[in-house]
């Protein structure tokens, strides 16, 4: 077994914190965390695939953990994190990688798809499907389920949250930071079957004027066993106390530069390479199985293998043997068969 080790890559523009476990020559396979996570999102994969025969790596993106935290909202543009990735991989010293993204980091990893196809091996993305336009309510709001979301109540369906942040960005932040571990606490659960077909507590946001019904703070309930260890909890929260949460909301802040940086990628959008996607069963913000959230994915991926894991938003934390035998599996028949090493 491979132990989990703590690096950095140091640039004019950027610092970057990562994880790494395996092999330093062998394929990089690179995790890529979403909101509001870190790097140890990725514990129940990194020792798991690098026992396969791969170097994986985990970076805290910027304005989480030890990776740098930028004091305005356009530091947090895709286009930035995306330059962020192709440095790591840089001083990985590797031309290609397998690119593995969940929530705000599926935006990442997809733009890498389109924008540096040259460094892609293969795209794995959790939860957040393709879309070609940019990951921003002008291109989500049109998918929307109007059966769950009537337009006269939810006019921008499940997506409502991310309005929020454009017009009450600081009571956004000072809700989630009023009580750090009760925030995570909240965030942080399982999924279940007994919420589909119900609106996502995201769609109540601006309804309610803020997270939490209104609260202005999370509610104190128990942590959820089945996503989160003890320790776990205390890395969430003393990286979240250290940093705040405007770096992660600022990610909200950058939908018309975003949808701009998307429309500028070769091949009108189109991935060539392998890519997986995994929904989740009982994720209901990212509801890809009965809306048409997904329809984009489809038309734009040319070599798309899709699977369905039985889980919530946290999948990779929540459900990881189901998420570790998809990715596996992939990995093998669309990596493995190309030549490339790993699965070993």
């Amino acid at each position: 077994m491979f132990p989990i080790t703590e690096h950095y890559v140091r640039t004019e523009r950027h610092t970057t914190f990562y994880l790494s476990c395996g092999r330093p020559d062998a394929t990089p396979l690179i995790f890529v965390h979403g909101w509001p996570e870190l790097s140890i999102s990725w514990r129940h994969q990194l020792p798991v695939f690098a026992a396969l025969g791969f170097h994986c790596i985990a970076p805290d993106m910027r304005g989480y953990g030890r990776s740098t935290v930028y004091p305005a909202h356009d530091s947090y543009a895709v286009r930035n994190s995306v330059r962020d990735m192709i440095e790591l991989l840089d001083a990985l010293g590797h031309d290609r990688a397998v690119w593995v993204g969940h929530d705000w980091g599926s935006p990442v990893v997809w733009s890498l798809g389109s924008h540096h196809p040259d460094r892609c091996l293969a795209i794995v993305n959790l939860c957040v499907p393709y879309l070609p336009g940019g990951f921003a309510p002008a291109t989500t709001i049109p998918l929307v389920d109007r059966s769950v979301y009537p337009e006269a109540e939810f006019p921008a369906g499940q997506w409502e949250y991310q309005l929020f942040y454009e017009d009450n960005f600081d009571k956004a932040g000072a809700t989630f930071e009023a009580s750090i571990s009760d925030t995570v606490k909240a965030l942080f659960r399982k999924g279940s079957a007994a919420g589909k077909g119900q609106p996502s507590r995201t769609a109540l946001v601006r309804r309610d004027n803020g997270w939490f019904g209104g609260a202005g703070r999370a509610p104190a309930v128990p942590r959820d066993a089945d996503v989160l260890t003890e320790a776990d909890l205390s890395a969430y929260v003393a990286a979240l106390e250290r940093t705040g949460f405007f770096g992660p909301d600022s990610w909200y802040m950058n939908h018309p530069g975003n949808i701009a940086y998307a429309l500028e990628a070769g091949n009108n959008g189109r991935l060539a390479m392998p890519v997986l996607f995994l929904h989740g069963a009982y994720d209901y913000t990212c509801e890809t199985i009965d809306s048409r959230l997904a329809a984009p994915m489809r038309e734009h991926c040319t070599d798309l293998t899709e699977v369905v894991v039985e889980s919530g938003h946290w999948m990779a934390q929540e459900n990881p043997v189901a998420v570790n035998v998809a990715l596996a599996n992939f990995l093998a028949l669309k990596v493995q068969s190309a030549g490339v090493s790993g699965i070993s």
